[in-house]
Order: structure tokens, then C-alpha cells, then sequence
């Protein structure tokens, strides 16, 4: 075990003697934030149960945690593969339990891990909606639950960690997904932890944020084929998933102090803050509605809203 920072140019990156755990990251946008954690200095904690796009085994996958840890060292950084099951308390214990054995501290979680089981509502099995809820919305909640309690007991006996997590929800979970009712659901589920986990943790100086990102990976480049598809043409490719990666590495770095509780849509060159519900158009009228009245009041205030952004899959 050791707590060395890294030498040579890693040691100037924005993350240089910080440990990183990132769930999901054989492929895809979890393998971009991890190189992109190992290049800023990062020790990484490389994470992927090897499984494919729809969550079963992949039995020729080769190890995909084991091939990007390989990858990372072979460019002078430091890494180490776990292959366990996030979404289970046991994998989850033993993902914050080899960054710590491994390194001896744990920095920042990156909740990542994923994958898609689409179909229409009517024709959605409830085995269909379990694994995928289980999957991403499990799977980010238990470690965060095991890298919060390292957190806790570390800021009750000492001064309180720099501690990030960065949790990975969609547009779908912002606005919804025809034919993805249990993915959306799952994505707008993390919201709500992000939020509430912010709220909990930041007295044991742990911050929350989640983004949204738009990108090319195994789950996308099947549905949205024709927008996800890399230029031939060799100009800037804006559905690569490494350009998400620096606002994740950002968010997970010391250089994010006081920024929590927060939403980011990350796209090609384009970042957004998201704003969450907030009251719009209300009434009072200190005393019940008739049915009626109650219609005839939502109308009028509806008239007044911000019309809602369309859901993913709604032509016109």
C-alpha cells in the first residue's frame, strides 16, 4: 500500500495524489473519465463488471477493467482493475476497499456503471424495469453508501476530506425517453439522490454533483445511430465521450470546492447548469377548490408557464 503522489509531469495535474474510483469504466464514457483522471495525476480505481449493452454476460469482453488499468500504466499512470458488482452490497464494499488497500484513501467516486433493456411501455417485462432501476440506481446508491461511511469516520476523527462524487444521470432522466420508461426512471431516481446525498454529506466536507451527458457509447450508438455517428469528414466530433470528461474531472478534483447539489448537461463543446423544478405560475386562494375550479385554475396558471422541453423520441 502506498500514499506516494505521482511523479514526473502527472504530479502538476489538477488531480495529482488523489485516488478515483469510476464504476463502468471498461468502455465508453467511464473509460474516458478514467484516462482523463490518470493524465490530471489521479490513481485509478478502474471498475466494470464486463458485461454487454443490455447487462448480460459478455463472456469475450476480455476484461475490460483490467485492459483500461493496463492502458493507464502503459502511459506511466497508476491503476488498479475491480471487477465486482457495484449494485451489490458486497461489490460495493470491495470497490472502496481496494482503493484503500490499494492506496490507502479514497478521493473522489464516480458512479458511471449502466446499461439499456429498451422497450415500449405496454411491452415493458418487470424483469426489464428491476435490472435496469437495479443496475443504475442501486449501483450509484451503494457506493456512495460505502464511500460515505469511509468519509464520515475520516472527517469525525480528523479534518474533514475533500471528498467528490459525480454521479451519472441523461437527458433522459431530465425530459424522458420513448421506448426507456425503466431507464428514465433510473436516471431521474439519481437526481434526487445526487440531491439529497449533497444535503446529507456536505458536513463531512463531501460534495455531490451529477451531470447529464450526451455522448457516443455502447448504449447510444444503436438508438440514435445517425446522431451519435463519428464525422468522416475529420471535424471536431462532438458525440465522443471523452468530452465529457473534463467537467467530470473537474467536478471529482479539490478545484470544485464549494460547487454541490448540482445538475450539468455536458455535450461536445457545450456545458449547461440544469435548473430542477422551482415553482412557477401559482395561485392561493385560502380556501378549497370545487373540481371545476381546480381545472379552470390549473388551465389558466398552464397558460402562464414555460411550456415543458419536449421527451426524447417525440417527433415535430
Amino acid at each position: 500500500m502506498t500514499d506516494d503522489h505521482p511523479t514526473g509531469s502527472a504530479a502538476a495535474g489538477l488531480c495529482a495524489g488523489r485516488v478515483v474510483a469510476v464504476t463502468g469504466a471498461g468502455r465508453g464514457l467511464g473509460r474516458a473519465h478514467a484516462l482523463a483522471f490518470a493524465a490530471e495525476g489521479a490513481r485509478v480505481v478502474v471498475n466494470d463488471l464486463g458485461v454487454r449493452p443490455d447487462g448480460t454476460p459478455d463472456e469475450e469482453a476480455g476484461g475490460p477493467a483490467g485492459a483500461v488499468a493496463a492502458e493507464i500504466r502503459a502511459a506511466g499512470g497508476e491503476a488498479v482493475a475491480h471487477g465486482g458488482d457495484v449494485a451489490t452490497p458486497t461489490g460495493a464494499a470491495s470497490l472502496v476497499a481496494t482503493a484503500l488497500g490499494t492506496y490507502g484513501r479514497l478521493d473522489t467516486l464516480v458512479n458511471n456503471a449502466g446499461f439499456v433493456r429498451d422497450r415500449m411501455l405496454v411491452n415493458l417485462a418487470e424483469d426489464e424495469w428491476d435490472t435496469v432501476l437495479r443496475v443504475h440506481l442501486k449501483g450509484h446508491f451503494l457506493p456512495l453508501q460505502h464511500a460515505a461511511a469511509h468519509w464520515r469516520a475520516q472527517a469525525k476523527a480528523g479534518p474533514p476530506p475533500q471528498a467528490r462524487v459525480v454521479n451519472t444521470s441523461s437527458g433522459a432522466g431530465l425530459l424522458g425517453s420513448i421506448g426507456q420508461a425503466n431507464y428514465s426512471a433510473a436516471k431521474a431516481g439519481i437526481l434526487g439522490l445526487t440531491l439529497v446525498a449533497a444535503a446529507e454529506l456536505g458536513r463531512y466536507g463531501v460534495q455531490v454533483n451529477a451531470v447529464a451527458p450526451a455522448a457516443r457509447t455502447r448504449m447510444t450508438e444503436r438508438t440514435f445511430a445517425e446522431t451519435m455517428a463519428a464525422p468522416a469528414d475529420g471535424t471536431f466530433d462532438a458525440m465522443a465521450p471523452e468530452n465529457v470528461s473534463p467537467l467530470v474531472v473537474w467536478l471529482g478534483s479539490a478545484a470544485s470546492e464549494g460547487v454541490t447539489g448540482r445538475v450539468f448537461a455536458a455535450e461536445g463543446g457545450r456545458i449547461t447548469v440544469m435548473e430542477g423544478w422551482r415553482p412557477g405560475p401559482t395561485t392561493d386562494r385560502q380556501t378549497r377548490f370545487t373540481p371545476t375550479e381546480a381545472g379552470d385554475t390549473a388551465r389558466r396558471l398552464l397558460a402562464e408557464a414555460v411550456a415543458p422541453e419536449p421527451v426524447y423520441g417525440v417527433s415535430g
